[in-house]
This record gives structure tokens, sequence and C-alpha cells, in this order.
């Protein structure tokens, strides 16, 4: 059931605008939680595999309403320094200037302009992704995971979300032509992001 729009079956049918007491009660502000959120991507790899990368330093908050998902709001700061694909090597070429230029632009972030339920567990939220220092709307397709309070007293939320972007938006050229044709890095990069927030004291 969706953390925005659920409702039961009876209200359903008679009333749009009915909020489930319980998404109510998750109606807050929350934050990311690092160690348990994965903010990934997959580049294509000389035409013939896939190279699969994440950032290990960020931070992130939420607004959730359970009656409005429209007001709900999302933010992302990412370290670039902290890219990792599992080889030094292309760790380091990606942080230089032919990449992310990370001793110039350290940062990346992403900050909502637009929130909407799609019905059930869906939702999309848009917004501005910064990299480069240059900013272009994005759209995140999410699903609502769940809530549940841990062993720690931590009331949770879950999301799984997806999205894609032509990486030359963000003036991301850097390429090597293959001698059998084609290109050595994709210009379409998948998103992905599993992200796991705990409600503000």
């Amino acid at each position: 059931m969706g953390i925005f729009g659920r409702k039961s079956n009876e209200t359903a049918a008679t009333t749009a605008a009915a909020v489930n007491p319980d998404l109510a009660a998750l109606t807050g502000d929350y934050t990311i939680d690092p160690a348990h959120t994965t903010l990934g991507f997959v580049a294509r790899h000389a035409m013939v595999t896939n190279v699969k990368g994440t950032f290990q330093d960020f931070t992130g908050t939420l607004h959730l309403d359970g009656g409005d998902p429209s007001k709900s709001t999302a933010t992302i700061d990412v370290v670039m320094d902290s890219i990792e694909t599992g080889n030094a090597d292309r760790d380091g070429h990606l942080k230089s200037s032919d990449f992310f230029k990370t001793d110039e632009f350290p940062a990346m972030t992403f900050r909502t302009t637009k929130a909407e339920a799609l019905g059930g567990d869906d939702y999309r939220i848009t917004g501005d992704l910064t990299i480069l220092g240059t900013t272009k709307q994005l759209s995140i397709d999410l699903e609502f995971n769940g809530a549940a309070t841990d062993p720690f007293g931590n009331q949770r939320v879950g999301f799984e979300g997806k999205a894609e972007i032509l990486r030359s938006e963000w003036g991301l050229t850097w390429n090597a032509a293959l001698e059998t044709g084609g290109v050595l890095v994709s210009d379409k990069i998948k998103l992905n992001f599993d992200i796991s927030a705990i409600r503000n004291a």
C-alpha cells in the first residue's frame, strides 16, 4: 500500500480525499540513513557489459505528507569524491577532469520541485539535479516499500527508485572510440536508489 495515497476499499469508491489514519501518522520529516541506503548507477562499457558504481558519502532529507503527496519533498547532497566502482584506477579517472572534476565540483545535489502519486505504491518525484555546476530536471520513479520501527526505536520508511539520464546533458562528454565501432562509455546512465530514512525526533 502506498504511503501517500492508500485508501481502504470501502472509502476509495466514495471519496478520493479520504486519508488512511496510518498514513497521516507517517507525515513528518525524515533523515536518510546512509548506512542502509544505496545510491547507485550503471553505465554501459565498451558496448558489451555494464559497470556498476555507488556513492559512499551523502546526506539527505525527506518530508512526507500522508494526505497530500504534492507537499512531499526530498533533498540529496552527494560528495563526488566518494564514487566507487570497485576499481581504483577507474575511480580516479571518474574523479578527474575528464569526468566529474571533483576538485572543482565537490558535490552533486538534488532538490525536488514536484511530487505525485501514480497509484498503488508508485510515486514520482521531479526536481533539479546539479552536476558540474549544470542544473537540469530529473524525474525519479519510486516504489514505497513500507514503514517499520526498528529494534532501536527508530521509525523508518523505505523506497526503491530508478531513473535514466544522458550524462552529456550535464557536460559529461568524455569518451573514446572503439575500433569495432561505438564508444567506450555509454551516454545513457541508469540510476538506482534504495532508500531507508529515519523519522526525526
